[in-house]
């Protein structure tokens, strides 16, 4: 072990002789401030903008005069996606899905973008994070410093001398390795932390550690490859092409394939077939409608009444919750088909992690920072269960509070129509939302098979490293 610490030291004392790690560390550094204090900015004034915007709609719900309770239904609710903590290293799908959604009652709304802004901090570079500047651009400081570690000693005939003094090509090899992974740690210290501080030592920990394997994959490539290649300028020319393709050309080639792949129905064919199948439930602001003709003769025979006006409850208050659970059914269905396709897509898109650790790495990202396509789900699934249970919370209202006579009667008697304006006090229905990502455990979990690609990479370069060291020749 001696060996290999002394031939990277060696590595580093080349590094500072030539002002090249400290000036590629500087720059590297300066980046990473840059973006990440743009993005810091952005994260928490979004954070604080949306959970604003929360609040003024709870007292907005909560504020409503005494009315009809299914006035309020078809009031609706607005409910905001906060960011997620970890965010501020990778804001993941968080820019291009929903952040907010209109709640009412017998549709399930699209989720709401962010409004427009010109990105003026960073111009052009506005879509970067810390998160991509460490998938990116650390590995491309990686290869400038570690292109020519073996080529060099290959260059100046020195390769035999080392291998004649004790020292064996898979000692010499690791050497160069280690001082490229020194540089990894180096590197990875904002990131540790910044998520200390923001989540946790757990959680610093894992995410360190798994960013540092992902580097320690791109110290192996570069090295195997400045130790099989003969000339220094191959090794570079190599090495940036390897770059280009790992990075940039499989996550495009991969999202296009998988879209022409799994095609699935449109919008707009997808909103007929859900509307032609909701007729067939009934209209559920309308007690007569034969479609509710079982409900209205098994209250009848429950309380042992021969009209709907003697019920002790509203029949169009029973009505309109029967219709609202079979209506959501429906809708749920539709969009768990949707979410469903989204889901294989996704999975399916895990797969190229085999061509492209770059692309595994961003899954596993996302994942742990809670800025995934997991996280976007749940929010629409946490907005839809608080859309219905204070529609049914109001259906309730209508059915067990509000005189059934008075509510036929309220568009034409003002007496009657004054008689059924609820209390305020029944708005109380709405229960407070406020977006949490998964415990970072169960975030983990989602990551799992992406960090498993991750894991191969990462051992069979290593496994390569040793293999180089057997066919290296001076």
């Amino acid at each position: 072990m001696k060996k290999i610490t002394l031939i990277a030291l060696d590595e580093w004392r080349l590094w500072f002789r030539s002002k090249l790690a400290i000036g590629s560390m500087v720059f590297f550094f300066f980046m990473l401030l840059a973006v990440g204090s743009s993005n810091f900015i952005k994260i928490t004034s979004a954070e604080h903008l949306r959970t604003e915007h929360q609040n003024t709609a709870d007292e907005t719900f909560m504020a409503q005069p005494d009315r009809h309770p299914h006035r309020m239904v078809h009031y609706g609710h607005y409910a905001f996606r906060t960011p997620s903590p970890l965010g501020v290293i990778d804001p993941g799908l968080d820019a291009v899905t929903g952040q907010s959604i209109f709640l009412e009652g017998h549709r399930q709304n699209s989720a709401l973008f962010n409004e427009s802004e010109s990105a003026a901090d960073l111009g052009g570079l506005s879509w970067l994070s810390p998160a991509l500047i460490y998938q990116w651009f650390a590995p491309l400081l990686l290869i400038l410093l570690g292109y020519g570690t073996v080529i060099r000693e290959r260059e100046s005939s020195t390769i035999a001398t080392i291998l004649l003094q004790n020292i064996t090509a898979l000692q010499l090899l690791s050497g160069k390795l280690l001082a490229l992974i020194i540089m990894a740690v180096l590197l990875l210290l904002p990131m540790f932390i910044t998520v200390i501080m923001i989540e946790g030592a757990f959680a610093a920990v894992l995410i360190s550690v798994v960013y540092f394997i992902y580097l320690s994959i791109w110290s192996a490539i570069t090295v195997i490859t400045s130790s099989v290649l003969k000339q220094r300028g191959s090794v570079l020319i190599s090495m940036t092409s390897l770059w280009l393709f790992i990075c940039l050309l499989v996550p495009s080639l991969a999202v296009d394939l998988e879209n022409h792949h799994l095609a699935h129905k449109g919008k707009i064919e997808s909103d007929l077939q859900m509307l032609t199948d909701l007729r067939k439930l009934g209209d559920g602001h309308n007690s007569n409608d034969p479609a509710f003709a079982n409900i209205r003769a098994n209250l009848l025979r429950e309380y042992d009444v021969e009209k709907v006006e003697d019920l002790p409850v509203n029949i169009r208050g029973i009505v309109a919750q029967y219709a609202e659970e079979k209506l959501t059914k429906v809708l749920n269905e539709y969009a768990d088909e949707r979410l469903n396709i989204e889901r294989e897509q996704a999975r399916r898109l895990e797969k190229f992690g085999w061509l492209s650790p770059s692309f595994a790495m961003a899954k596993v990202s996302r994942s742990l920072a809670g800025t995934d396509l997991y996280h976007y789900h749940q929010f629409l699934r946490d907005t839809e269960t608080l859309r219905y249970e204070f529609v049914q919370g109001l259906n309730e209202v209508h059915a067990k509070e509000l005189a059934y006579q008075d509510d036929i009667k309220r568009s034409i008697d003002y007496e009657a129509e004054k008689r059924t304006r609820m209390s305020a006090d029944n708005w109380q229905v709405l229960n407070k939302y406020q977006f949490k990502p998964a415990p970072f455990k169960a975030r983990v979990s989602n990551a799992q098979s992406s960090l498993i690609i991750i894991f191969v990479w990462f051992i069979s370069l290593f496994i390569g490293v040793v293999i180089a060291a057997r066919v290296l020749k001076p």
